[in-house]
């Protein structure tokens, strides 16, 4: 083989290596790319569902709240009316108490 075609040929698979690198540096860069922007959208999704999981918990706990708050309120109101029905079943016993002890002292003083 006369050495110009050989030197032409060492050039050419230089150019062939030379063109394999650089479309292999080209498609490195492009899933780099495509990579960082699946990663992108999976934080985003995960940020996405992390907020709609903190909204549904505060919900829930709102719910959950309000039901506490509510059966407190019931409570007091039962236990008021209690208080107010043994109020008056004593109010006419806390009368004759008083009015005796009132004459009692008057007598007492006389």
């Amino acid at each position: 083989m006369p050495r110009p075609e050989v030197l032409e040929r060492i050039q050419e698979a230089e150019q062939d290596a030379d063109d394999i690198v650089a479309d292999a540096e080209q498609e490195r860069e492009e899933r780099l790319a495509e990579a960082r922007q699946r990663a992108d959208e999976i934080r985003q999704e995960a940020e996405q569902e992390a907020t709609e999981l903190k909204e549904e918990r505060l919900a829930e706990a709102r719910e959950e709240i309000e039901a506490e708050s509510e059966r407190i309120i019931e409570e007091g109101n039962a236990e008021r009316e209690q208080l107010r029905a043994t109020a008056e079943e004593n109010a006419d016993e806390a009368v004759e108490y008083a009015l005796e002890e009132f004459e009692e002292a008057v007598h007492a003083q006389t």
